[in-house]
């Protein structure tokens, strides 16, 4: 079997038409992934880069050399104020750029929202949403001084449903997954804040991102070219697409080389085939090299220092010294630094930015500037609320993400029921205050946010307990609580009583892996709920025949136990709901929001249902742990069809308090012409004038110069000989090559080909309000491509519709020759295959009860 083009000897998919499984070519060798030099150059013409360009070209032209490496070298961790900093250009009127964590919020400030996570307003299927999110979002970053938001995610994508980090990104699809990082970066780039498409990329696990106790390199996730392209590429492809600024490539190694010096998925990849015109920046330490690292791509580093803290750099004066001694070509640092500036611009900004209004290494008014060196005693925070009213927002999008998941004998909505018993910690606070665990490193009290770099310090955080109390005080209703998981006594006294509605509140929690809490080092270690709940939900249902359930969770828990219990007459997933929980949840319970959103991943009868897991120990002895990708593009839902697994809940289900019915599907062919491969050539690199060989040129400037202990500068500390300098390993003859390169057959414009969003079908069916409530409803698409190693169904389209009791609405979505394409690892592009081809429409992934042939 020939190999991918892309990964060398990884893994091959190949499936066996014969058999009901997926079976992958042994590895021969350890996957390695092919070199692609030179790094290519901006495009002036990009589509929606055009002015940007010249705005970048005309800055980028009046700089220096040490400019241009300050510009793109991180200034070192606790520097300056923000989690991230490169130098200043002040000649030319240029602030350091301020980067700052996180995809739910600004990290590390004061009087900032703290918003619903990523995979909750995925499950409101809603793209308005989405996208209010992103600029609400957007919007408290910009009024902090903040230049580039750390966010949104698609990586991890969601392979392993224990994945520590999954709740940060959308859906465990592609397709939903696109949209939300499509319609976020809108978001927040419509408020002049450049979006960071993160983790770059297949990074799957928290376990040996950056290895790890008794192994040498971080994880290598092995993935084939046709599993990247068809699976983890997409939604990223999306998010050039909107025209996202920066990219953060991730800490793991993918087929054996660090993604962020990875030439093939960087250059090759990012920037020749999906023309992408931003710039990439490491995350924090994931930089492993010099030189070597700015050829194969990377444009910016983070925090700037080798390790935290050190006052080494990988660049700054190194990259100073491989420029002036031709280690990188000249062309190489200007593209760097046209990248980075080109996204400032096509944001809207302007070279003087306002002041950066918070520090993230303290909340006090005054303190140094330099946080780690103690020096620079000044204001470095004005405390300013930037929260506006997007409270209401959040609340809004917290309750509209609720999925309905079960609901018997019209347990729900509630109406002014005469006894509440609320049960489980989860609906209470933590009793050390909701920040009262660094980066939300603890599961004390409900769960709103997991933990990690991707969270925000809540202003307040209502919680359900809180909101139940008033609005139960308003009806009258009598209402009391044991909020002890573990206080069984008090638990089964209360719920044993005479006309009782127990409402029990349970979560489970996760995050990034530098935490570890009750044993979790980032990813979960099972699928069970947390604090014993489900012991704690058989134990109240035992005695209640009306038991009600909420789950917050970073993902799908095991409920086999006890979801079909006759005494559990309704479930609930709230997931991640943010500082709004409490109302939020009391809107759906008692129906002031009828719920109609989707769960964005599968919940299965037990973990192995999944076919993945998690690599918790070494497997590759003191090497890097190998994770072979040996299922593909089968994950998730797309897993479950394959295998014919039933699950418990359905990838897409989710229940209303009204009832829907579909009918009249109609196809209608459009007039697509053929799709024609991309030819030709790029132009030759620009630079933009001769710089100095003299070294004295770049010493560090004089006493009178403020020389700030661990600060990274671009200046040299001596100037008696580079020759020997910033030598990194060979990485290949072409690698400085300015010269015109081939353009692959996929590219074209940001995104790819651009007759890949050609449409060539149109869908219609008719969605009608049979019950007696206006709700929305989110009829889905799901198209089979017909291969042998397809996904029997694949998410294409989606629209959430109001619909008022008794009418109907039409439901219509278009399928795009990219919707219908599978990747070709032999041509290396996008192509349509002769198998025949069925479009399906309905409420879920298991429920599609109207279909119709395709004919392309």
């Amino acid at each position: 079997m020939a190999f991918s083009k892309l990964f060398g000897s990884a893994l091959v998919l190949a499936q066996l038409a014969s058999s009901n499984h997926v079976q992958v070519e042994e590895r021969a060798e350890t996957a390695h992934s092919e070199p692609f030099y030179p790094s290519p150059w901006m495009n002036p013409k990009a589509i929606g880069w055009e002015d940007a360009y010249v705005k970048a070209k005309d800055f980028v032209s009046q700089m220096t050399l040490l400019e241009k490496v300050n510009l793109t070298t991180g200034v070192g961790w606790q520097s300056e104020q923000c989690v991230g900093q490169v130098g200043s250009v002040p000649r030319l009127g240029l602030r350091g750029l301020c980067l700052q964590d996180s995809p739910l919020g600004v990290r590390f400030a004061d009087y900032v929202s703290a918003f619903p996570s990523g995979q909750t307003v995925a499950a409101s299927f809603d793209r308005s949403l989405m996208y209010q999110r992103g600029k609400a979002m957007g919007q408290e970053h910009k009024d902090k001084g903040v230049n580039v938001m750390l966010g949104p995610s698609a990586g991890p994508l969601g392979r392993h449903p224990e994945g520590g980090r999954n709740w940060e990104g959308f859906a465990a699809d592609p397709w939903l997954t696109g949209i939300g990082l499509a319609e976020t970066v809108k978001g927040i780039q419509d408020t002049g804040v450049i979006a960071c498409a993160k983790h770059f990329i297949v990074n799957e696990q928290e376990h040996f991102r950056q290895g790890g106790p008794n192994v040498s390199d971080a994880i290598s996730s092995n993935v084939d070219d046709k599993t990247m392209h068809e699976l983890y590429l997409w939604p990223f492809v999306d998010a050039v697409r909107a025209g996202v600024g920066s990219f953060m490539c991730s800490y793991n190694q993918v087929n054996n080389s660090y993604a962020c010096q990875n030439s093939k998925l960087l250059n090759g990849i990012l920037k020749s085939e999906l023309g992408f015109q931003g710039f990439v920046m490491s995350d924090w330490a994931a930089q492993h090299s010099g030189a070597s690292s700015a050829v194969a791509g990377l444009d910016m580093t983070m925090p700037g220092d080798v390790a935290f803290n050190d006052g080494k750099s990988y660049w700054g004066t190194n990259l100073t010294l491989a420029v002036i001694n031709g280690t990188i070509p000249e062309y190489r640092l200007d593209d760097m630094a046209m990248r980075i500036m080109a996204a400032f611009f096509k944001t809207g900004n302007v070279i003087e930015q306002p002041q950066i209004n918070f520090d993230s290494w303290t909340k006090d008014t005054n303190g140094p500037m330099h946080y780690y060196a103690k020096e620079g005693e000044q204001q470095i925070n004005w405390h300013v609320n930037v929260q506006r009213d997007h409270r209401n927002l959040i609340r809004d999008v917290a309750a509209k993400s609720t999925v309905l998941l079960k609901n018997e004998n019209n347990a729900l909505p509630l109406k002014s029921p005469k006894f509440l018993a609320v049960i489980g910690e989860d609906a209470g606070p933590n009793p050390k205050g909701p920040n009262g665990c660094s980066d939300r490193g603890c599961d004390d009290g409900t769960l709103a946010m997991g933990w990690g770099s991707g969270t925000a310090d809540f202003p307040y955080l209502v919680t359900p307990l809180d909101a139940l109390t008033m609005k139960t005080a308003d009806d009258g209703t009598r209402l009391e609580h044991v909020i002890d998981n573990y206080a069984w006594d008090s638990t089964k006294t209360l719920v044993s009583q005479a006309d009782v509605t127990a409402l029990v509140f349970v979560n489970a929690d996760s995050g990034e892996g530098y935490i570890t809490v009750d044993g979790n080092e980032g990813d979960r270690n099972n699928l069970t709920l947390w604090g014993s709940g489900d012991e704690l939900i058989k134990n109240v249902s035992s005695l209640c025949n009306n038991t009600i359930v909420v789950i917050h969770s970073t993902g799908p828990t095991v409920v086999t136990e006890w979801y079909d219990s006759p005494n559990v007459t309704a479930i609930l997933w709230a997931g991640l709901p943010g500082q709004e929980s409490g109302r939020s949840i009391v809107d759906v319970l008692y129906g002031k929001v009828n719920p109609a959103a989707r769960t964005p991943f599968t919940w299965g009868a037990k973990r192995e249902d999944y076919g993945t897991d998690i690599i918790y120990e070494p497997n590759n002895g003191a090497g890097a742990p190998q994770q072979d990708f040996t299922e593909g593009v089968m994950i998730d839902y797309r897993y479950f069809d394959y295998k014919n697994i039933t699950p418990i809940f359905e990838f897409g289900f989710g229940l209303s308090y009204t009832t829907f019915e579909y009918s009249n599907i109609k196809v209608e062919k459009s007039g697509a012409g053929e799709y024609n491969p991309t030819t030709g050539s790029t132009t030759e690199a620009p630079t933009f004038g001769n710089f100095s060989t003299d070294l004295t040129d770049y010493a560090f400037p004089s006493e009178s110069f403020p020389y700030i202990p661990y600060y990274i500068y671009p200046y040299l500390n001596t100037t008696s000989s580079a020759a020997e300098a910033s030598q990194d390993p060979d990485y290949g003859q072409t690698a400085a090559d300015p010269l015109p390169r081939p353009a692959p057959a996929a590219s074209d414009e940001p995104g790819g080909n651009r007759q890949l969003w050609d449409v060539m079908q149109t869908v219609t069916a008719t969605v009608t309000n049979t019950g007696s409530l206006v709700g929305d409803e989110v009829p889905q698409l799901y198209v089979a491509l017909g291969g042998p190693s397809d996904p029997p169904v694949q998410l294409r389209g989606f629209d959430r519709m109001r619909i008022e009791p008794g009418q109907s609405a039409e439901f219509r979505a278009t399928l795009t020759r990219r919707d219908l394409s599978n990747w070709d690892v032999a041509s290396q592009n996008w192509v349509i295959s002769d198998h025949p081809k069925t479009v399906y429409v309905g409420p879920s992934s298991r429920k599609l009860v109207l279909s119709a042939p395709l004919e392309l």
